[in-house]
């Protein structure tokens, strides 16, 4: 894990992962300086997230993909999009939960908390299962949010159920799509190994 964090970029892809964490912190610091602590506070908890990528090895897109959807999550918070744009919540829940939710099983595999070498099957119903899982956290936190700290947070019934269905099925789509993927370097070098050796013994 450390030997992957440490890892200096090689390739354009790895850079953009490293700009977006770059830009993460960069944004942290705007905030501080010219919006208000509670900005500033919402983009700052992007940030362990974005570190996620790199602690586990992930593969150059997914992290570019995973850091780029966390970093327009928060910014769009920040922006006030989710109320201006009626549509842009449900957009984000579906994007985010299932990126996200695919990260989180890599995270639990490379603490061996479940099996690395998990089959298709596995990652359909894990992906969603902890997608669902993070939906339902996240509301919690939601009505936390409303309850103790700001009353104007929009926290309905309706709204609840809303998100965290589109944000399962975006979950499922994840798990369906990267069930036969790798998406983590170990992985990927493992996958072309086996392709080269089954060539060979074909040759």
């Amino acid at each position: 894990m450390r030997d992957d964090f440490l890892r200096p970029p090689t390739t354009v892809t790895e850079r953009a992962a490293d700009g977006i964490r770059i830009l993460g912190l960069l944004s942290v610091l705007a905030a501080f300086i010219w919006s208000t602590a509670t900005d500033a506070g919402i983009l700052a908890l992007a940030l362990p997230a974005l570190l996620v990528p790199r602690l586990i090895g992930s593969r150059p897109g997914f992290d570019v993909l995973f850091g780029a959807t966390v970093t327009v999550a928060a910014w769009s918070n920040v922006l006030d999009l989710y109320r201006t744009i009626a549509w842009w919540d449900l957009v984000v829940h579906f994007v985010a939960t299932g990126v996200i939710a695919a990260m989180a099983l890599l995270l639990l595999r490379r603490f061996d908390v479940v099996a690395s070498a998990g089959t298709r099957r596995s990652t359909v119903i894990l992906v969603p299962t902890i997608g669902l899982a993070i939906s339902a956290v996240w509301e919690m936190i939601e009505w936390l949010g409303k309850t103790f700290l700001a009353p104007d947070i929009f926290v309905t019934y309706r709204d609840t159920i809303g998100d965290m269905s589109i944000g399962g099925l975006g979950a499922l789509l994840a798990g369906v799509l990267t069930a036969g993927i790798p998406l983590t370097r170990t992985a990927l070098v493992a996958a072309n190994r086996k392709e080269e050796h089954g060539r060979s013994e074909e040759g």
